[in-house]
């Protein structure tokens, strides 16, 4: 049975009543509330997330398993190192972060997907995690060339956990370059795992993998409430902690 959040109160049923895979809707575990920042991160803390098309109800999923990218696990391919490599060193190419995470969230909502036609970025959303940028919770790692944004991500940081929302490219490798410093980032602040929520033959080249929902949310309860880091900005030393690796 589907629970039917109550508009004044921020709790979420236990994630272990998600439907199960043999049901038309897998993970799909409450209907309605509405998306304001306590009631997101509430969300989140325990491993639920928003999705839901235009003209839906707002729809909280928990799927099980979890696609996780362990950033100890993140493949940086030799070609992807390479590219890498020349994108830092060429003038005008550049990583940001934060500089411009309201347009992060519109690019990801408008650029085309294969295989999807339209957005669960509906207008709402895109409001909605903007509160959450303007509040430092939401975090943006863009990849910039000659002053246009041409790809970046988006996703919400508790604690010592990253979860991923979105992201895009307006060029090859615009968004795994954009990735690459979020996980030199997280590396350097000890953030071990990243949410990825559904499992894509992409993040999976990545080194992303599912883990069952019960270690997911005991990493949740371990890492979510350690003390909260100041937003993020590019750093340049952070590159030591990808680079330097093998």
């Amino acid at each position: 049975m589907i629970l039917r959040l109550h508009p004044q109160s921020l709790q979420f049923p236990d994630p272990h009543q998600a439907l199960g895979p043999e049901s038309d809707a897998p993970g799909l575990l409450a209907v309605g509330g509405d998306l304001r920042p306590e009631r997101l991160v509430e969300a989140y803390r325990h491993g639920i997330f928003p999705w839901f098309g235009p003209g839906q109800p707002i729809l909280w999923w928990c799927l099980a398993p979890r696609m996780v990218l362990k950033t100890a696990d993140f493949k940086l391919h030799p070609s992807l190192r390479k590219t890498l490599k020349r994108f830092l060193r060429t003038p005008g190419c550049e990583i940001r972060v934060n500089h411009a995470p309201e347009a992060v969230i519109r690019a990801c909502a408008s650029t085309p997907r294969e295989g999807q036609n339209g957005t669960w970025i509906v207008p709402e959303m895109q409001q909605a995690y903007a509160e959450l940028a303007r509040r430092g919770i939401v975090q943006s790692v863009e990849t910039w060339v000659d002053g246009q944004l041409v790809g970046g991500l988006y996703g919400l940081r508790l604690g010592r956990m990253f979860f991923g929302e979105s992201m895009f490219a307006h060029r090859p490798d615009a968004s795994k370059l954009a990735l690459c410093h979020l996980v030199a980032l997280c590396r350097r602040d000890g953030i071990e795992w990243i949410d990825c929520q559904q499992n894509t033959r992409h993040l999976a080249s990545l080194g992303a993998a599912e883990v069952p929902l019960d270690g997911f949310l005991a990493h949740l309860s371990a890492t979510v409430d350690q003390p909260a880091l100041p937003p993020w900005s590019y750093d340049p030393d952070a590159w030591t902690h990808l680079l330097e690796r093998p």
